[in-house]
């Protein structure tokens, strides 16, 4: 499980386990991580975090997010990473995932159009093996892809709206990534308890059958409509 290390001159204060998909980090006190100085903005940050990955986001703070000494917007996290707020430190810290026994299973992106490039950082190359619609092959996302318990029925994405109406997508993999970065980005992960759709980057939250979703995992249901990055998709179940 990944963590945090928080420190400040060098002094280690806590740990915080990164157990919540988002995790935000701020000076007002409903932040997860509350840090108290002036430097830090009332919500400054935000940590999203989907299975063995975790994203950071900086939330247009006063006095910014660095990480390992460089600002950042948005930043795909690494282990020993150290995100700097004012005099305070934050090491991540995450046990490599072992795929060595991991089946993969290759699906085909959808082409959504082309996003501009998220600033902040350099990019990560995403692995052969991920799903990921409407993002181009060099983003802040990568990911490890495995398939977790078989649901009876699998997932189904069919795209409603847009250039690429009619087409569609097995969701027969643990993560997929929709959206466009630098826009708005969610994931679709597969459980043994059913799809969950959660919010990744950008201001706006999806949108599930004309309400927007909050910053916790959506169960989906079976001909649920989302609205992500101006495209309208079916979630649907085949048996």
């Amino acid at each position: 499980m990944a963590k945090l290390i928080l420190s400040m001159d060098g002094l280690v204060l806590k740990e915080i386990a990164l157990t919540k998909e988002r995790t935000t980090i701020g000076r007002k006190p409903h932040n997860d991580i509350q840090i108290d100085n002036l430097a830090i903005s009332g919500e400054h940050a935000a940590i999203v975090t989907i299975l063995s990955d975790s994203f950071l986001e900086d939330l247009n703070s006063t006095n910014g997010t660095y990480v390992n000494g460089q600002p950042v917007k948005k930043h795909f996290l690494k282990d020993n990473d150290v995100v700097e707020l004012g005099k305070y430190r934050l090491k991540f810290v995450c046990e490599a995932v072992s795929a060595t026994s991991t089946e993969y299973e290759k699906a085909p992106a959808l082409d959504l159009p082309r996003a501009s490039p998220v600033a902040g950082g350099a990019p990560v190359p995403r692995s052969p093996t991920d799903t990921q619609v409407g993002m181009r092959p060099s983003t802040h996302y990568s990911t490890v892809a495995s398939d977790s318990t078989p649901l009876q029925s699998v997932g189904v994405i069919k795209i409603l709206s847009g250039g690429n109406a009619g087409k569609s997508l097995d969701l027969s993999k643990t993560l997929t990534t929709l959206g466009k970065p630098g826009v708005q980005v969610a994931v679709i992960t597969r459980r043994p308890q059913g799809y969950f759709l959660t919010h990744v980057e950008g201001a706006q939250f999806p949108i599930v059958n004309g309400r927007t979703i909050d910053a916790q995992a959506y169960p989906l249901a079976d001909h649920d409509v989302i609205e992500l990055a101006g495209v309208k998709m079916e979630f649907f179940l085949r048996s």
